[in-house]
């Protein structure tokens, strides 16, 4: 793989060689304990780096620069996808899981067909063109940082109309991450209906207020542990689980 130092050098390779056009998949909110995940692909115009001067991981870039260039990417885009995947979704699947089939869903929502498939930091199976992963691939290949301020502006877009629902959590600072704000709010109200049960500081949040999932939740190994060591084994944590809750809000693991 040619891997050079302008973000634009691996892709431009790539389509010297007839391997295009390349589509870029990043997400957006992986880390998050509440909110969607959301997915996005993108194919840049070859050579488009002239036109795109401010392109780099979304996360480097202030929010007024992401929305820059987040309206530009709409304007010279071959095309794009985002994929806006829901808390229970996240919830009822698995963090990983969700993401991967996120991530072939956007690319096969792209209207123009890719050669190549470019992604960042880990390997998805299943997608209907040759892909490669890149290792902070939202800073070295341009089509990935396109995807990532997709992605990223889109998700900030929504957490902020979900701060108007639910003004206590503070959205609209933290994103829906796990932050010390986040925490104490969490654990003074408890969580609403766009966290993410499965999440081990939400799980615990729950508990304290005898709350219970809204819908199917796989519970991760760090969650069942952190609740077990509160009250018995993971067994026996696994056993309240799967058989105490009512048949709409059984939990799966």
């Amino acid at each position: 793989m040619i891997r050079g130092e302008m973000p634009w050098a691996l892709q431009s390779a790539l389509d010297r060689r007839g391997l295009g056009p390349v589509a870029g998949v990043d997400e957006a909110g992986r880390g998050a304990c509440a909110g969607p995940l959301v997915v996005a692909a993108c194919i840049l115009r070859p050579g488009d780096g002239a036109r795109l001067t401010e392109l780099t991981d979304s996360k480097l870039l202030t929010p007024l620069a992401r929305e820059r260039v987040y309206e530009r990417l709409l304007q010279r885009a071959v095309d794009y996808s985002i994929v806006v995947i829901p808390p229970d979704e996240v919830d009822a699947l698995g963090i990983h899981v969700t993401n991967i089939e996120g991530m072939r869903r956007a690319v096969a929502r792209l209207a123009v067909p890719p050669g190549y498939v470019l992604i960042d930091g880990f390997r998805v199976p299943g997608l209907p063109a040759p892909s490669v992963r890149v290792i902070k691939g939202d800073r070295a290949v341009a089509c990935v940082a396109a995807a990532s301020v997709l992605a990223k502006v889109t998700r900030d877009r929504i957490m902020a109309g979900l701060h108007d629902e639910h003004p206590m959590y503070g959205f609209d600072v933290h994103k829906g991450y796990t932050t010390a704000e986040h925490g104490e709010a969490l654990m003074a109200h408890g969580p609403s209906a766009v966290h993410r049960w499965s999440y081990t500081n939400v799980a615990l949040a729950a508990q304290a207020h005898g709350r219970r999932p809204p819908h199917k939740v796989m519970l991760t190994a760090a969650a069942l542990q952190a609740n077990a060591g509160r009250r018995g084994t993971v067994d026996e944590e696994l056993d309240q689980y799967l058989f105490d809750l009512s048949e709409p809000e059984r939990v799966e693991v």
